[in-house]
């Protein structure tokens, strides 16, 4: 395989790229900055330039993966129509993407978070901040039960990609059980007194 050409100044997105397409095939263990060097067709220091070290370079992944994944989903809630149509639009968006990238979301998730002033930790923030700030304004600040219905969604969501992923159901059948899990989680308890009009 040919390394493709990058220009001088964009040599930190072919490196993410690059790591990406290793991550896919090899997983976490056979992702290494001197492979990605090779791969990527530059000297075996260039990625240190960027990544101070192998985690540097995992951080980075995890963190352009958050990011892309709000990106789908505020796509999704910009859309018109009522917010129960939204959230399912939301929800599809967040399964294509975990089936899609199923690899970058395994690391998006395994990645430790400890660091609160982190990118890794920033990046995650903004994901669910998006999620938040869909459900309308709190009732209270510091409300426990957003948290729940986010992670309660989220986990959900990844369920059903795993499923998906792990072969146990086709994808026509993955988006049947997201219309469901939707409908469920909107009927909820929980749900009806956190959205309330």
């Amino acid at each position: 395989m040919t390394p493709r050409p990058f220009h001088h100044g964009n040599l930190r997105a072919v490196l993410l790229e690059q790591a990406e397409v290793m991550l896919r095939e090899g997983g976490v263990d056979g992702l290494s900055l001197r492979e990605l060097a090779r791969q990527a067709g530059v000297s075996h220091g260039a990625p240190r330039s960027h990544f101070i070290d192998r985690q540097a370079l995992l951080d980075a992944l995890a963190e352009q993966g958050f990011d892309r994944l709000t990106d789908q989903v505020r796509s999704a809630l910009a859309g018109a129509g009522p917010f129960p149509e939204r959230f399912r639009l939301v929800a599809h968006a967040y399964v294509d993407f975990a089936v899609d990238n199923a690899a970058v979301m395994e690391l998006m998730f395994a990645t430790k978070m400890n660091d609160a002033a982190g990118p890794v930790h920033a990046a995650a923030t903004r994901l669910f901040q998006t999620l938040d700030e869909a459900m309308g304004p709190s009732a209270a600040p510091g409300d426990g039960d957003r948290d729940r219905f986010k992670l309660l969604f989220a986990a959900m969501m990844q369920g059903t990609a795993t499923l998906i992923t792990t072969h146990r159901v086709t994808r026509s059948q993955g988006n049947v059980l997201i219309d469901d899990a939707t409908g469920v989680l909107l009927g909820s308890h929980l749900a009806t007194s956190l959205l309330q009009p």
